[in-house]
This record gives structure tokens, sequence and C-alpha cells, in this order.
């Protein structure tokens, strides 16, 4: 299997390392190549926020309070979304506190739960330039600092391809 990892914020950090994860406990060979934002999940240090804004499929939900407000769906336009200073701030800490009530991992042990499973973690190297990055802010465990060309064919024969 083989997933691209384009997004980095928390929302869309789950998929990539919990996908993975999962078809390395069935014994499938994995490799993840994160590439731009996605890029930004394979640092030591994270600092992942939600973004509600132009996502408009993402309910809102108190993570506290009575029983019938924690199960409503706050319908807020994106509209206003834009315009309240420190939405995405709340909006962030509203999805940590559910994450972790939910007894949900976090994102640093999903992907530590995904290296010990030898799921292959490939950084693109053309973002890592793009974006001045400095390797050493990344994690170690880091299997490939390739481009596109170089794993596609990894792609091209894997039995299950995904894009997130």
């Amino acid at each position: 299997m083989t997933i691209i990892s384009t997004k980095g914020t928390l929302d869309m950090a789950y998929p990539p390392f919990i996908l993975a994860s999962t078809a390395a406990a069935l014994g499938w060979n994995v490799s993840v190549f994160f590439t731009f934002y996605g890029l930004d999940l394979l640092k030591k240090k994270l600092d992942l926020k939600v973004s509600p804004l132009g996502n408009p499929a993402m309910p809102m939900k108190m993570p506290m309070g009575p029983e019938w407000l924690r199960k409503t769906n706050l319908p807020i336009p994106n509209v206003l979304m834009a315009g309240i200073p420190g939405f995405e701030t709340a909006a962030t800490s509203m999805m940590k506190e559910t994450l972790k009530q939910k007894g949900v991992a976090s994102i640093e042990e999903l992907r530590e739960l995904a290296l010990e499973a030898e799921v292959k973690m490939v950084a693109c190297q053309m973002t890592v330039d793009l974006f001045g990055h400095d390797k050493a802010d990344f994690i170690d465990g880091i299997s490939e600092w390739v481009g596109a060309a170089s794993f596609l064919p990894t792609a091209q024969k894997a039995d299950v391809n995904l894009f997130v």
C-alpha cells in the first residue's frame, strides 16, 4: 500500500497514520510519501491545528457541557468563522479535547506505532528544498528523502494507493 499525505492540519494528520499502521498490522508493506504541507507531520515538534474554514463538512461540537449540547452540530457558516478572531484556536482546542475524551491516540503516538510496524516514511525532497526546511527538524526513522519520480515506481507496484 502507498499513501500520499499532502495536508498538515490536525484533522488530516489522522488518516495517513491510522491507515498506514492498520495496514502494517495486517501484514501489508506500507510506504507513506509526505509532500507539501503533509511533510510537517514528520517534524519532531508538532503544532497541528484544525482549520474549519473552507471545510463545510466539519461539524462543530462542544467537548464539554450537557449531553444534549455535546451531541449537537453547531452549523457555523464559513463566512462567520473567517471573521471571528481566534476561531481556529478555539476549534483546535475543542478538537483536541474531544480526541482526549474519546481516548484517541495522539499523532505522535500513531506516528510511533507506524514506525514500529515498519511503515516506510518517505519525505519529499523537493518540498524540503522548496520551503527551506532543515532536515534536523525532522524525526529519525525517515526511510528516504526523494522526489516524486523516485516514489511513483513504488506506488505503481502497490495493490492499494491512497491520496489524503
